[in-house]
């Protein structure tokens, strides 16, 4: 299905439509130019990379719906020609973005767009065009055929390639331990890559220690509901119990569970000392702070105390 009305336009609408293009690509230009100078990602998400990076469940086509533009992040074929926000970024596609524009300006009836939807995630089958203009123009939803694709993990509008590698890795996680069938709505989210292997490590300690209490092999299944009743969610409350997510913004209580073991490792190691789980999560709250005013207390407290050593 192609993007371009049929019909012609009087010349009036066609130059309003052109400018509109020309205001449309000099925004891209500058969104362009801050994603430079910030690092920040401007691309639209490819469908193809979703594909390869989260297992694909199944799919089935939930038809005619209402979708918020906001929430549409990526394109099946087109991600390299407009920006995240859907803006032009070459002037090749003009006269089609145009002839959208014009039907727009002439209420012309557009036929829905197509899309896939993954998670709250939305990438256009086609339509590209109708989503660029739509989107310029400030309408916030588009009438779009909509296939839902299932994958293992949740994904939102804001995801992003770097968040892929997380997806695919818990992922993986999940499908090895079963742990989302053995302990329903549990959620082990991580922020850094890396860290699944690590769980899955402590998974196996525990299995080892476990067959040796018990003189017997212990099945994997057994091992991971035993690790995460026994291990983690213990830490978890401890965690939640001392509100430590509001000191360490954007980071999950998996996250901590990790970093506080291995600080309760390090400190174990180091005075050679029984640790308990409560010493080790006071202990990693107060020697790594997250927050800008606990950084500066500890760095004045530092200050006090190599004075004070004089």
């Amino acid at each position: 299905m192609s993007d371009l009305p049929s019909g012609r336009s009087n010349p009036t609408v066609h130059s309003s439509a052109r400018a509109d293009f020309d205001r449309a690509l000099f925004k891209s230009f500058w969104r362009e130019v801050r994603s430079f100078l910030t690092q920040a990602d401007n691309s639209l998400l490819p469908y193809d990379e979703f594909q390869k990076m989260l297992p694909l469940k199944g799919s089935h086509y939930m038809g005619h719906k209402e979708v918020p533009i906001q929430q549409i992040v990526g394109s099946v074929s087109r991600y390299l020609d407009f920006d995240g926000a859907f803006l032009p970024r070459q002037s090749r596609t003009r006269e089609r973005w145009i002839s959208i524009d014009r039907a727009h300006l002439e209420d012309v009836p557009l036929p829905p767009i197509e899309l896939y939807k993954i998670g709250e995630a939305y990438f256009v089958k086609d339509g590209n065009h109708r989503v660029s203009v739509a989107r310029e123009k400030g309408q916030v939803f588009i009438d779009a055929v909509v296939i839902d694709v299932q994958v293992g993990v949740p994904v939102s509008a804001d995801t992003n390639l770097a968040d892929l590698i997380l997806k695919r890795e818990q992922a993986d996680f999940l499908e090895y331990t079963q742990l989302d069938e053995i302990r329903p709505g549990s959620d082990l989210a991580l922020t850094l890559p890396g860290q699944y292997d690590k769980l899955l490590e402590h998974i196996s300690v525990h299995r080892y220690f476990l067959g040796q209490q018990q003189n017997h092999d212990i099945p994997y299944t057994e091992a991971v509901a035993s690790w995460f009743d026994q291990v983690y969610m213990p830490l978890v409350t401890i965690i939640r119990q001392r509100g430590m997510l509001a000191e360490f913004p954007h980071r999950t209580e998996t996250d901590l569970y990790l970093w506080i073991i291995e600080h309760r490792w390090y400190l174990r190691e180091t005075f050679e000392d029984e640790i308990s789980l409560e010493e080790a999560a006071d202990g990693f709250s107060r020697d790594y702070p997250q927050r800008p005013w606990k950084k500066l207390l500890k760095l004045l407290r530092q200050l006090l105390e190599k004075m004070r050593a004089r």
